[in-house]
């Protein structure tokens, strides 16, 4: 045997290490989301649970591992040294793109992902089998396991539908039964819904997920599967009475035993079916080996070996299985991505719209909310009285006094763990590759959406958030394709050399997408303590160095338009943004948190904090809005400022010079006695602008050039003279603050 492949499967088992961090990161919102949106239990609980479910899960998987075998391609058509060549660019292409995903924080599938990048790896090899063999295009199709290929891909997709609209209906008749305000119902029938989720979720998860396991002997199984429907029962009379037996004599919360159990459920089923998706690919490759070694001693020709041998059967080995599973324990724990990723999912499925929305809003969302309404209104309209009456009273939300930090409640949570199991267990059951991503996000939201979770300042963030997401989904089955195909094509026709360029090519991009990940700020919310005397000088140092930054820019604009120099025009431009931005995000992570549950007697401060955020804000907009029209204009060549406007735009920027560094002396030093003296000069300031203007508008306005000149000037000196307003008025309140 050549050394190389020996060499190429080493980096198969290290890539597919690589790829259980990177997949587990991604993957470790699909059983974490609801636990910890509803604060069943402490984070280190929560992933201790979770853990145990993927240590469980990895012994359920081995019937999966055929899919990465022969389920999308037909391996017989393949020659060994090619298989090898498709099977490491799959699992390069499938580390880079589920790395690219997680560090924007979106939950993709890695069932999609391994599917469309075997898919794409296989149209490359078969292109080049063809091409070295002799062959004609409409022969491709023998290469690939199209009904079987389609049966997946169909069954990921229909996913979709059908664990959103399990989610929607199934949480509608939960909080039918037990409301927002349960805890009075849940005394009564806890037990029996206790019960009844956990008995779902051991059918599906041990019961249907015990016959693919190494572990469990086939006599057992037979004596199981005769009886299944009598242990059902004995499980529902068990699970009733040790919940029964929890919350009346310990007193224990059986919801969150429910939503426990469903996270260890979710982490099992996760594990059974998308461990193929880590190491399927890299136990394809160690089996081709093992047969190319084995015709090799037997005096073949390795250089004719076709593969067909893969679709056999064949007994997933139980040392990989649990070495993975420990992988996918460590990578859960310790992985930052993973807690961004579920940050995602928890925020779209929240309650509520306090602070910053992950996403803003599009055409589509809006048109569907619009929709959305209207229906709602006819319905209304339909429904007799007593009965919207009561659907009401069952859908009231908690007042802000019973409200607690959670994002949502333990109902929800164990509706959304629990759907989702049963879902991906059938799935597991029967072989099919279903996305785990794909029906716990799709089951989380319609949980959502019938839980009144969407309201109206937040329906159209959240529906926005579900396309992106959903949109990505779509686009990781024509991105993963893309790349293994051509990641496969390289490394086929350029052999070694193609092999070593691609691998450095994906070194590269993975060193990157860390660096940048590490250079992120992490986001925060924080609340201001407005009773604080040293708050108020904090804000009012914030608001300082606001300003200075703000003049600095402002002056390079001015310089840099006058030079014509669209460069630095470019650069500022990007300056001014990240200004405007930081001004925007500071009204939602200090000032809306600080001003939420506000105590009557701070009312004042806060509405002071408020207008002197919003001060900022407009200043930052005027700003963006004076250098985005320099650059604007200078990159549509047209003619420069005239030499008295210029002239006068030069004077006037002097004069703001002066006029902003005194307000910041006044908001560092929190001295307010020259407030005076700085309005005398607003006063004149403002007269002088109104001079410019005016000496401008009486002047001739010849051709076109000079009307798009005139147009500039006019706003250059508008947002100018908006500035120092506001800038006046963040002096002012901040005055008042301090005062207060």
């Amino acid at each position: 045997m050549n050394t190389v492949y020996l060499v190429m499967l080493g980096a198969l088992m290290l890539l597919a290490i690589f790829d259980l961090i990177v997949g587990v990161s991604n993957d470790a919102a699909n059983f974490l989301n609801s636990a910890v949106g509803c604060r069943a239990a402490r984070r280190g609980v929560v992933l201790a649970v979770a853990a145990v479910g993927v240590v469980l899960g990895t012994s359920f998987s081995g019937g999966m591992m055929e899919i990465a075998r022969s389920g999308v391609f037909v391996p017989g058509e393949f020659y060994f040294q090619d298989i090898m060549v498709m099977f490491l660019a799959v699992t390069l292409a499938d580390v880079i793109l589920l790395d690219t995903f997680n560090s924007f924080g979106l939950p993709t599938s890695t069932t999609v992902s391994l599917v469309f990048e075997l898919l794409g790896a296989a149209l490359a090899g078969a292109l080049y089998t063809m091409g070295a063999h002799g062959g004609v295009p409409q022969e491709v199709a023998a290469y690939i396991n199209s009904s079987k290929a389609l049966t997946i891909i169909s069954g990921i997709f229909i996913s979709v539908l059908v664990a959103f609209t399990c989610g929607c209906v199934t949480m509608w008749v939960a909080r039918l039964i037990f409301s927002f305000r349960y805890q009075r119902i849940y005394a009564a029938a806890g037990p029996f819904w206790c019960a009844l989720s956990l008995t779902a979720i051991t059918y599906f998860a041990v019961f249907k997920g015990l016959k693919h396991s190494t572990l469990m002997p086939a006599d057992v199984l037979a004596l199981l599967n005769a009886h299944l429907a009598e242990a059902t029962c004995i499980a529902l009379f068990a699970w009733y009475v040790i919940a029964a037996a929890l919350q009346y004599l310990f007193r224990v919360n059986t919801l969150r035993l429910t939503v426990l159990a469903g996270t260890g459920a979710l982490a099992l089923a996760f594990a059974g079916n998308d461990l193929v998706n880590f190491i399927g690919v890299f136990m394809a490759a160690k089996s081709s080996y093992g047969i190319a070694e084995a015709h090799v001693a037997a005096g073949g020709d390795l250089s004719t070996l076709k593969m067909g041998a893969l679709a056999l059967p064949v007994q997933a080995e139980m040392l990989f299985l649990v070495g993975s599973g420990l992988v996918m324990v460590a990578a859960l724990c310790f992985s930052e991505k993973a807690r961004n990723v579920t940050e995602t999912g928890v925020k779209l499925a929240r309650a509520g719209a306090v602070g910053r929305e992950k996403f803003g809003s599009c055409l589509t969302a809006r048109a569907l909310v619009r929709g959305a309404m209207n229906v709602a209104r006819v319905a209304e309209r339909l429904t007799p009285a007593p009965v919207a009456r009561f659907i009401g009273r069952r859908f009231e939300p908690l007042s802000p006094e019973e409200e607690n930090d959670a994002d949502f409640d333990l109902v929800r949570g164990s509706v959304t763990l629990t759907i989702a199991a049963l879902l991906i267990s059938l799935a597991t059951s029967l072989k099919l590759p279903l996305s785990t991503t794909y029906v716990t996000f799709m089951v989380a939201m319609g949980a959502s959406l019938a839980d009144r979770a969407w309201g109206r300042d937040s329906a159209v963030y959240r529906i926005t958030g579900v396309l992106t997401v959903v949109g990505g989904w779509f686009l990781t089955g024509i991105a993963a394709c893309t790349a293994a195909f051509v990641t496969a094509a390289v490394m086929l026709w350029g052999g070694l050399a193609g092999i070593v360029v691609m691998a450095i090519l994906a070194a590269l991009i993975l060193i990157r997408s860390s660096l940048s990940h590490k250079k992120k700020k992490p986001h925060e919310v924080r609340i201001l303590d407005l009773s604080d005397r040293r708050t108020m000088q904090l804000v009012g140092e914030s608001s300082a160095l606001f300003l200075g930054r703000s003049l600095s820019l402002y002056s390079s604009t001015v310089k840099s338009l006058l030079d014509e120099d669209l460069a630095t025009l470019k650069i500022l431009r990007k300056k001014a943004r990240e200004i405007a931005r930081s001004q925007r995000d500071m009204k939602e992570d200090e000032v809306l948190p600080s001003l939420h549950g506000l105590s009557p007697e701070l009312a004042a401060q806060g509405q002071l904090l408020f207008r002197i955020n919003e001060s900022c804000i407009g200043i930052a907009e005027s700003l963006l809005s004076i250098v985005k029209a320099g650059y604007r204009h200078i990159d549509n060549n047209h003619t420069g400022l005239t030499p008295a406007q210029a002239h006068d735009l030069l004077e006037m920027t002097d004069k703001l010079g002066t006029f902003f560094p005194g307000i910041i002396g006044i908001l560092r030093s929190g001295d307010f006695s020259h407030v005076a003296e700085v309005l005398k000069e607003a006063g004149d300031l403002r007269d002088e602008f109104g001079a410019c203007i005016s000496r401008h508008i009486v002047r001739e306005v010849g051709d076109e050039s000079n009307i798009r000149t005139s147009i500039l000037y006019l706003n250059l000196l508008n947002e100018t003279r908006s500035m120092m307003r506001k800038a006046f008025n963040l002096l002012h309140d901040q005055q008042e603050l301090f005062e207060s």
